[in-house]
């Protein structure tokens, strides 16, 4: 018994050097595909003749020289934080920095391994039921709080979980990684897409969330019977390891917890109802996360220095996310200054002009999907994406509250599928699954939910979600 305690620890300590090795690898792509576009985009303000559009009329301007200085496109991702966006970008840029903290609190304490583990041992004897719950807290993780990478830790645990139910490896990854994308993906109150992508549109945070809730829970039952038909077909022998929660975290951290995200939740609710919170929502829930992860901190440990250094270590991790916003940012600055934002987009209402706006936003859906290939970043995909696709949004009469669905499902459900995402990499490695066989295992889901986001699309749109 204590044996296989031990052989837990050891694996748990391998996915840090992994997921540094496979998030650098990952961040450098990035990084280097951002600044190529901040270079082109500086290139284009030399070809594109600048101007202003709105939906009814198209200003060239007069001027007999184009393109910026060459110092502009270089400066952009520091010159943006001096602009008339930069309060913006520096206010999100701290919310990700103090949820990324939070979070990072969080999981030291063993909180998060706690609520897994509770899981298993009241519903271990009920297959179906534990499969549900698994799957649910998991995607919840992703929907509600943003949490995606932070699962690493736990996949070892969950591989162990599964073989003891006599579940294969493939199993154990979607009842983990696999269903925290997916709920990134169908997210309800994701801060690193849905907050910040409304937040950049300029409409309440977290607003529209009664349709989210509904995909939310369609792609929970897909994800459900998927998994289900899954075991049926790949039932391994059971093995009945015992599996002990060594994260010592009391009951009061728990409550603690609880009691904030019920807090949150109900602010998220407020804020259609009351016009002063509109303008604070990303400051509220950034200081209820770090009220949550110093409290737990607190409970757990009761040392204020680990706590803060926690926070710090966060942060940290956080920060390369930081750099990849500031470059994209820095596009948008290029843009602006080149004055060929209007231009791009009088270009592209021309081309869709014969387009019903149901084709559009399948297009977009389509283009982000094709762009989260390169730029795995939700919240930098947001920061290049938003000032184009808003106001294309408005001018085909289509609600930015729908244009930010498709953007939603574009930049999440791929998550789990391109081999270029760091988390996806380094999961296989830990569970020895190659690529080529996750592949076959998730292209059929990858088809359902495909149209399953084409159906979600289409239904929003006939509603009139965001209009």
């Amino acid at each position: 018994m204590s044996r296989k305690k031990v052989i837990v620890k050891k694996q748990g300590k391998q996915p840090g050097v992994q997921q540094d090795y496979g998030a650098a690898k990952t961040f450098i792509s990035a990084a280097v595909i951002l600044f190529l576009m901040l270079i082109l985009t500086g290139l284009l303000t030399y070809f594109i003749p600048g101007g202003s559009f709105d939906p009814n009329t198209m200003v060239f301007t007069e001027s007999q020289t184009r393109g910026i200085p060459i110092i502009t496109w270089i400066g952009a991702p520091i010159l943006v934080l001096f602009s008339d966006s930069g309060a913006l970008v520096i206010a999100i840029i701290i919310f990700l920095l103090i949820i990324g903290g939070a979070i990072h609190v969080l999981k030291e304490t063993g909180l998060i391994e706690g609520v897994i583990l509770s899981i298993v041992k009241r519903f271990s004897n009920n297959e179906n039921l534990l499969l549900a719950m698994l799957i649910f807290v998991f995607m919840a993780l992703g929907a509600f709080v943003g949490v995606f990478e932070e699962v690493v830790p736990l996949v070892p645990l969950i591989l162990i979980l599964a073989r003891r139910m006599g579940w294969d490896d493939v199993t154990g990854l979607g009842v983990s990684v696999l269903a925290t994308g997916l709920g990134f993906a169908a997210a309800v109150t994701n801060p690193f897409t849905i907050g910040v992508a409304q937040q950049l549109a300029g409409l309440v945070v977290f607003s529209g969330a009664l349709l989210r809730i509904f995909v939310f829970i369609s792609v929970y039952g897909v994800l459900f019977l998927f998994l289900k038909w899954h075991i049926r077909r790949n039932r391994t022998e059971r093995i009945d390891a015992q599996l002990q929660d060594t994260s010592n975290v009391p009951p009061a951290a728990y409550k603690f917890f609880v009691g904030l995200m019920l807090l949150m939740i109900v602010v998220v609710g407020m804020t259609p109802f009351v016009p002063f919170l509109r303008d604070i929502t990303l400051p509220v829930i950034g200081l209820i996360f770090l009220i949550a992860g110093i409290g737990v901190g607190k409970i757990v440990n009761g040392n204020g220095k680990w706590v803060a250094k926690q926070l710090l270590q966060g942060a940290k991790e956080m920060s390369p996310a930081i750099i990849l916003i500031l470059l994209a940012t820095g596009i948008k600055h290029v843009l602006i200054e080149g004055q060929i934002l209007g231009t791009i987009l009088y270009g592209i209402s021309t081309q869709l002009q014969h387009t019903s706006p149901i084709f559009a936003l399948f297009l977009t859906f389509l283009a982000v999907m094709g762009l989260n290939f390169f730029i795995g970043s939700g919240s930098a995909k947001a920061f290049i994406l938003m000032p184009i696709l808003m106001p294309l949004m408005d001018l085909l009469g289509i609600g930015r509250q729908l244009g930010i669905l498709a953007f939603q499902f574009g930049d999440g459900f791929s998550n789990i599928l391109y081999p270029t995402n760091a988390v996806l990499l380094i999961a296989l490695g830990l569970s020895r699954i190659n690529y080529v066989k996750w592949l076959k295992f998730i292209l059929p889901l990858q088809a359902v939910l495909f149209v399953l986001s084409i159906v979600w699309l289409s239904i929003a749109y006939g509603l009139g979600y965001g209009l």
